[in-house]
């Protein structure tokens, strides 16, 4: 697989993947406010869902290509997911002094990711 054309496809699913963690994070923070970083959270434990769905589809039922999974896993789900932003808004609660919440920061996004893998894996078992 050489060529421009992954690529391309690679960064257009990064950036479908960039405007939907944007809308998401934008529609959590209307719905619950800004006191706690429930956006990031709540795109990291779907990214994770979604890449444990992914991982049983293409690695265990080798289903899919290659290229499908690089678009899917480290293009749309690279994009998602936001470990970067769940480490700044972790160090923006511990700089505040909010550290109840970074704490809750850090087990929700840890705790609730590995377990959306984990509940994404179980479930694409069952269904494939």
């Amino acid at each position: 697989m050489n060529g421009i054309q992954p690529l391309l496809l690679i960064g257009l699913a990064g950036a479908l993947g960039a405007m939907l963690r944007f809308a998401i994070t934008q529609g959590v923070m209307k719905v619950l406010g800004h006191g706690f970083p429930f956006g990031t959270l709540i795109v990291n434990v779907l990214g994770s869902f979604l890449i444990g769905a992914l991982f049983v589809v293409f690695w265990e039922r080798a289903a899919g290509g290659e290229l499908l999974r690089l678009v899917l896993v480290v293009g749309l789900l690279g994009s998602l997911t936001t470990f970067s932003a769940f480490s700044l808004d972790t160090w923006i609660l511990f700089q505040d002094g909010a550290y109840l919440k970074a704490g809750a920061n850090i087990l929700g996004n840890v705790v609730l990711c590995l377990a959306a893998t984990w509940l994404g894996i179980l479930v694409t078992r069952v269904a494939c």
